[in-house]
């Protein structure tokens, strides 16, 4: 009798798992327009049990990858704000940020004829389809593409990215302030941050005069004063941090290091070179600040020992130099079992957006870094993250919740063709292996 009434239910639902003719005839038809065709706004998606979004088609082909330079391109090869637009044969085109022409047409030709849905595949695909792993140059351009890909996803199942994470840990991620605009004196300044909202106002290693060399011995005085002033200025329950810029040599970021202890700063970054990240195993006995290190170094590989042997108290990676979400969320899982916080260097106003879904949804300590008082208006981007009082706040929008105007960039790069120079090995159970 129950058996018979829950089918008579589904029935009358239309539920596809009956594969009845009503859960059809309530499925909607995609139409396609030049905007969706192109994919620049979220595609909004109707039916469904109780208004819910429908399950997006088994699998979505990629059919072809464009890179757009921003109308104010920037010169940093791994800070690029080059939008990248994955688009598909569902009328849904994933927009991501990152990379070069160069670095991601190799990885473009990869995609060309897969399905967009197997993200975790195209990132080892981009990865080790090539042979030889990616440098840090090109894993950005590898997380310019993923990034894409996640924003395909939440798309097609007419929901947030952080939603497909887990969904919201947090109501809002905090920010700290770099380059906030001056109000007269670096007191006044770190003041006025801390009363805008943010939870830290961020200053660096002192600069010397123009035209004179850099003295080390004298910048860390120099820097210590500064220090000094900035503590006074954001108060009692404000937050400060420095970055050395990796331009100290050991015995000078140790001198650094212990001079600013007493004004408690919330991280010290960067304290010497990143080419040999053991050098932290010397130096994390001799500094008791807490250390922040990742802005110059890229996936998992680059940083596990740094936080696995507790040498570091901040991991400052960012999207997409780990190559996006798809690493991302794994580091950002590997700090959560060491006790490691994450403050995210600044990125492009995409990524900065796909960012703000990982650590909305993720359980680890989070504070990222953002430029001055917050983003300025973007022409080619008329909506990206949602920012203000210092803070970023999640919302609801399918996908990364940003739209492209591809009228306001200038097209660099167009792939349609697969591109496969190496053949490709796969285990028994069809997952890929180096060849």
């Amino acid at each position: 009798m129950r058996r018979a009434f829950l089918r008579s239910l589904l029935a009358g639902a239309g539920s596809p798992l009956l594969g009845g003719t009503a859960a059809a005839a309530t499925r909607p038809t995609r139409k396609t327009t030049a905007a969706s065709e192109a994919g620049f706004t979220p595609a909004k998606r109707g039916g469904g049990l109780g208004g819910a979004p429908l399950a997006p088609p088994s699998s979505i082909k990629i059919r072809r990858v464009r890179c757009y330079a921003a109308p104010k391109p920037r010169p940093l090869l791994s800070q690029s704000n080059q939008v990248v637009t994955i688009e598909t044969d569902q009328g849904i085109t994933g927009i991501g940020e990152g990379g070069a022409p160069d670095t991601v047409r190799p990885l473009a030709g990869l995609l060309i004829g897969e399905d967009a849905t197997r993200i975790e595949h195209l990132w080892q695909l981009m990865y080790r389809g090539h042979f030889y792993p990616p440098g840090r140059e090109k894993l950005h351009a590898l997380g310019a593409l993923d990034l894409a890909l996640w924003d395909i996803r939440g798309k097609a199942l007419n929901v947030p990215v952080h939603a497909l994470m887990g969904g919201l840990t947090r109501e809002h991620v905090e920010c700290y302030s770099t380059a906030f605009p001056s109000k007269g004196t670096l007191r006044e300044t770190a003041r006025a941050c801390i009363e805008a909202g943010f939870r830290a106002f961020r200053i660096s290693v002192a600069d010397p005069e123009a035209g004179q060399p850099f003295d080390a011995r004298a910048m860390v005085r120099k820097s210590y004063e500064r220090c000094r002033e900035v503590r006074e200025g954001v108060g009692p329950g404000g937050e400060w941090a420095i970055d050395y810029h990796t331009r100290l040599d050991l015995s000078d970021a140790v001198r650094l290091s212990s001079l600013i202890e007493e004004l408690e700063p919330f991280f010290a970054e960067d304290l010497v070179r990143s080419e040999n990240p053991a050098v932290y195993r010397v130096l994390r006995p001799q500094v008791k600040v807490p250390i922040a290190v990742g802005e110059q170094f890229g996936d998992r590989w680059d940083v596990n020992e740094l936080v696995e042997q507790h040498l570091i108290d901040y991991s400052r990676v960012t999207i997409p130099n780990v190559g996006d979400l798809t690493e991302f969320k794994k580091l950002a899982s590997m700090c959560e079992l060491h006790y490691v916080g994450l403050v995210p260097h600044f990125t492009g106003p995409v990524a900065t957006a796909a960012l703000v879904h990982a650590l909305a949804s993720g359980p680890a300590p989070a504070t990222m870094e953002i430029l001055g008082t917050g983003p300025e208006p973007e022409p080619h981007l008329p909506q990206h993250f949602d920012f203000h009082d210092g803070k970023i706040w999640p919302n609801g929008r399918p996908g990364l919740g940003v739209e492209f105007d591809p009228a306001r960039a200038t097209l660099a790069l167009e792939v349609s063709e697969p591109y496969r120079p190496n053949p490709l090995f796969r285990r028994p159970d069809g997952s890929i292996t180096n060849w």
